[in-house]
């Protein structure tokens, strides 16, 4: 990557704290490039509820990789993605790359906004990632050896978080990405009973899947006190999106990346030897 005047404005990573924002940080970072964190914390602080925010945060950068919180799902998400992205082109951040959901109406919502915006958009429509088992809600239950969740026989192709920050980082540095929509899947699929059977290969640990029905998961994550829009978008996950309708994989990733994409098997090794999910017992 070479320096230029261009090259030294920052690029502003909505979401820069998380699972694919901290990476893609990260690797800006590695590059020598300016990263501005978007998050209500930083300095500007940004908020997806409070549009006020939003110009500060956007002011004097030149790209913006777009990751909504929770999740697209949320109701009202895809009209603040899409006037976040209109105010984006207006103050003259036209690269925008959109993290969105496979197999989500209302994320497929956002995604037209943003191309509708006027934008140089690239679209990075994910499956599962594959870091919840580790960096979010369901690393307490592989630490607790059982993994109860209201899916049955359903294949998922797990993403590795790894892979949508690689493919973010390209399509906000390199302009042949503009304009492209890429489905992120992992190689293979793999229901949610096989997956927790590779953690507790990795781990040598006694790891269990059990199926639950929908109202005893709802009444675990109330009684766990997460937040109400992540109970919300964890009950629409388990109910609509792992009906099946994801249940292919897609070369999105050697397509954007010009290699394979990352298996589970090899994220579960590489998770395993960090201890996240602790000792083999």
């Amino acid at each position: 990557m070479t320096a230029s005047q261009h090259d030294m404005k920052p690029i502003l990573i909505l979401g820069g704290t998380g699972k694919t924002g901290r990476r893609i940080a990260e690797q800006l970072a590695a590059h020598g490039l300016p990263v501005r964190i978007g998050s209500r914390s930083a300095t500007p602080s940004f908020d997806w509820e409070d549009p006020k925010t939003w110009a500060a945060a956007l002011d004097g950068v030149r790209a913006a990789y777009v990751c909504y919180y929770p999740d697209l799902t949320v109701p009202g998400a895809d009209e603040a993605v899409g006037a976040f992205a209109q105010l984006a082109v207006a103050m003259g951040v036209k690269r925008l790359v959109l993290l969105s959901g496979r197999g989500e109406p209302a994320a497929q919502r956002a995604e037209e906004l943003v191309q509708q915006s006027g934008a140089d958009w690239t679209i990075l429509r994910c499956s599962w990632f594959m870091q919840n088992f580790s960096e979010s809600f369901l690393l307490d239950a592989v630490l607790s050896g059982e993994v109860a969740l209201p899916v049955g026989a359903v294949g998922e192709p797990f993403v590795d978080c790894d892979d949508i920050a690689d493919a973010a980082v390209a399509a906000l540095t390199d302009d042949r990405h503009i304009g492209h929509l890429y489905e992120l899947t992992g190689p293979r699929l793999l229901t949610f009973a096989e997956a927790a059977a590779e953690i507790a290969r990795a781990t040598g640990r006694d790891i269990r899947f059990v199926e639950i029905s929908i109202g005893d998961f709802k009444a675990g994550l109330i009684a766990a006190q997460l937040p109400e829009d992540l109970v919300g978008l964890l009950m629409m996950l388990f109910t609509e999106v792992l009906d099946g309708r994801n249940q292919h994989v897609v070369d999105g990733v050697s397509r954007a990346l010009g290699r394979p994409a990352r298996d589970f098997t090899d994220y579960a090794n590489n998770a395993a030897a960090t201890g996240i999910w602790g000792e083999a017992q």
